[in-house]
């Protein structure tokens, strides 16, 4: 698989049209998100990896100028492969050329356990984020 994984770093501009459908998908298909929140006015402000596989856009999530890490989605017949694993390695390096300090995010309570796997740390107390529990972590670089 892994021959044909291309992930790629791109303004919104350019990743809007691959990593829109997806996060549709996932969080407003899947999850019940409002799709009227799921694009935000911050989509245009960050870089957004977007995860190919033989040309196909199947993953994605994004990197804010804060430092934050969002909008992480795998398409569901793609999950458990590493894939958003890869992607969140390349923002994390993305935040480390851009003179980060730390990386953070607001992970959905299921997945704490794959961000830990990645060095995150959990921060505060649990919260509802569109109706769904998540947990702040952050990564010290």
């Amino acid at each position: 698989m892994e021959n044909e994984l291309v992930i790629e770093l791109l303004p919104w501009e350019k990743a809007r049209e691959h990593a829109a459908p997806i996060r549709f998908t996932v969080f407003v298909e899947e999850q019940g998100v409002p799709r009227e929140i799921e694009l935000d006015e911050m989509d245009k402000e960050c870089i957004h990896a977007v995860a190919f596989h033989e040309e196909k856009p199947i993953a994605t999530a994004r990197l804010l100028p804060d430092g934050h890490i969002g909008r992480m989605a795998v398409l569901k017949e793609w999950r458990g492969r590493g894939i958003g694993g890869l992607m969140l390695q390349q923002l994390v390096n993305e935040a480390r050329k851009r003179g980060h300090k730390e990386v953070m995010l607001s992970a959905q309570v299921h997945a704490t356990a794959f961000y830990r796997a990645y060095g995150f740390e959990e921060e505060g107390a649990e919260y509802m984020d569109a109706g769904i529990p998540h947990r702040d972590m952050r990564l010290r670089l």
